[in-house]
């Protein structure tokens, strides 16, 4: 089994009284795409703060490819770090700013401008490297963000919501191309987010947070269809959550569950269900249709309300705004409910 490229062993960060970061355990493995998901606050941040060495554990230990790097200070770790708001010098050009860890390191001219050429094709930027940042968009500018620090051939990149400055189109474009170049280089890339889409579109696994603790790890699969927590369910996506009387009159069990949104079929109430699903009738209490899909929150026969997603394959906005009202029976796969710890 190859060595963990960051290792988490019993990891606290405390800043007196508050706890940003509790007994963290956590293994990242070599070339992997890994995030940390959760809402601000959660300890995501700070901890790819001690990974990078801008802060440091007040318990436990970090590993970087088994080397013990809790109090070594950053320029000492092996690390490069991406951050929101670029950090570009304004004054250099594109080339310059790219080839800036390099010139510190004494790497000769030529050299230096060979490798900043390659880094410029990777980033699919080649031919900007005399302008300014002033003359780049933002997708721009983050590429050359991203260019400057892979240009030292780190071990692990750290990525600090390096897309939350952009708009929603641009964003998702630079999820597909930022996971394609870590496929390129090979290296690992550990990604703080707070945006769920980002996370599951991009992450070999993720390591969802919350009050300092990490509520789960798992593969954007895992995460999304199995949540350990009430929390998971309800961060990551839509979730309804089901326990008591209700769920005993479902499931047969008071035992809390979770059923996704798109998982739940709406039908009539006189139609039968098929065989191995569970169901239970409801009134549509309200519709709102958003173009490619229809929420609809339907009160059930108990008080709660299940919100269902489902997508306009044939139906038009009139149509489905004339549910609202109606009594429907609700149904849903057995295999696609998953328990809930907590």
């Amino acid at each position: 089994m190859s060595t963990p490229a960051i290792q988490f062993e019993n990891v606290s960060r405390h800043f007196g009284d508050v706890k940003a970061v509790d007994e963290a355990n956590l293994e990242i493995g070599d070339g992997e795409f890994f995030s940390m998901l959760g809402p601000s606050g959660s300890g995501k941040t700070t901890c790819l703060r001690m990974i990078a060495g801008f802060d440091r554990p007040t318990f436990g230990n970090i590993f970087l490819y088994g080397q013990d790097v809790s109090n070594l200070p950053p320029y000492e770790r092996d690390v490069n770090t991406v951050f929101q708001d670029y950090a570009l010098f304004p004054h250099m050009t594109i080339e310059d700013n790219i080839a800036y860890g390099l010139m510190i390191r004494g790497i000769n001219k030529v050299e230096r401008y060979k490798q900043v050429d390659e880094m410029l094709d990777l980033v699919r930027l080649p031919g900007f490297g005399h302008r300014k940042p002033s003359q780049l968009s933002g997708g721009q500018r983050q590429r050359v963000a991203l260019a400057r620090a892979l240009i030292n051939h780190p071990k692990v990149l750290l990525l600090d919501e390096p897309l939350g400055a952009l708009d929603l189109k641009l964003r998702q474009q630079m999820q597909v191309e930022l996971k394609a170049i870590q496929k390129s280089v090979g290296i690992t890339f550990i990604f703080v987010t707070h945006d769920q889409e980002e996370a599951l579109t991009m992450s070999d696994r993720i390591a969802v947070f919350n009050e300092g603790k990490i509520e789960q790890v798992g593969s954007p699969a895992e995460i999304y269809e199995r949540p350990a927590s009430s929390f998971v369910a309800g961060f990551v996506g839509t979730s309804n959550l089901i326990s008591g009387e209700i769920a005993k009159r479902i499931t047969g069990s008071e035992e809390m569950f979770s059923i996704r949104p798109e998982k739940i079929h709406l039908d009539p109430p006189e139609r039968e269900p098929e065989k191995d699903m569970l169901c239970i009738d409801g009134v549509v209490r309200d519709v709102v249709y958003l173009g490619l899909f229809t929420r609809y929150l339907v009160e059930i026969e108990g008080g709660n309300d299940l919100v269902v997603i489902v997508q306009n394959l044939k139906t038009t906005s009139m149509d489905v705004l004339s549910a609202r009202g109606q009594k429907v029976r609700l149904s849903w796969q057995k295999e696609h409910v998953s328990r809930i710890g907590s």
